[in-house]
């Protein structure tokens, strides 16, 4: 069962909630991808029952294959918030982490295909990896570098002074649809590099340089 954790492995002692994700927040990824950049920030969730954390295999359902990565940083809320402020959001935010969104592209792209809702692309079982937080105390959210490796290889690499939407404003823009609660997280959007996992992938979180989470891939039923 998936609980917030701390880089070290102390547990937040805060209630897993829901991840509110961004998407085309760097336009490198709206590109490669052919998508047009958005007016305003693409919004959706993902349930609590979609995350699980770094501490062990991830397992790569055979029956939902193929399943593509999407390295994000992801902040850790502390308070709740609604129609916030940036004084309040700053507040609210206890942690920093690396999540990988994880999407079954071939299924989101029937989807939009047909105006439907991304969840069976989006939002199934184990679609969000979370790595254990650092404490927000120190970071400065506009200059923040983070990175995927696979297999030793550099594969994503993001800086927020990229992103089409600073993450604080991010925040204050959904917070006028969504309220959170402490325990929930925000995904704020994927650098280029996305692309495929395999069974046997070796996966490395970075933040800052320093690393977050190695773990692996394994296939599953």
């Amino acid at each position: 069962m998936y609980s917030h954790q701390w880089v070290g492995g102390k547990v937040a002692g805060l209630t897993t909630g829901k991840a509110v994700c961004i998407g085309r927040n760097y336009v490198e990824h709206a590109k490669e991808l052919n998508n047009p950049i958005p007016d305003e920030p693409v919004l959706f969730i993902k349930p609590a029952t979609s995350i699980v954390g770094t501490d062990s295999s991830l397992a790569l359902s055979e029956r939902l294959a193929p399943i593509h990565y999407e390295a994000e940083l992801s902040v850790l809320i502390g308070k709740p918030l609604t129609k916030a402020t940036a004084e309040e959001v700053m507040d609210a935010i206890v942690g920093v982490g690396v999540a990988l969104d994880l999407t079954r592209r071939e299924a989101q792209s029937k989807l939009k295909e047909k105006g439907l809702p991304w969840e069976l692309a989006k939002a199934f079982d184990a679609s969000c990896v979370q790595s254990p937080f650092m404490p927000f105390e120190g970071f400065d959210l506009a200059t923040t570098t983070y990175g995927l490796d696979i297999n030793g290889e550099p594969t994503q690499r993001g800086d927020t002074s990229l992103m089409i939407n600073p993450v604080v404003d991010l925040i204050c823009h959904l917070t006028q649809y969504f309220t959170l609660v402490p325990g929930d997280i925000v995904l704020t959007g994927t650098p280029k590099g996305v692309g495929k996992l395999a069974d046997g992938d070796v996966l490395t979180l970075t933040l800052s340089d320093e690393v977050l989470a190695e773990f692996s891939c394994i296939s599953a039923p």
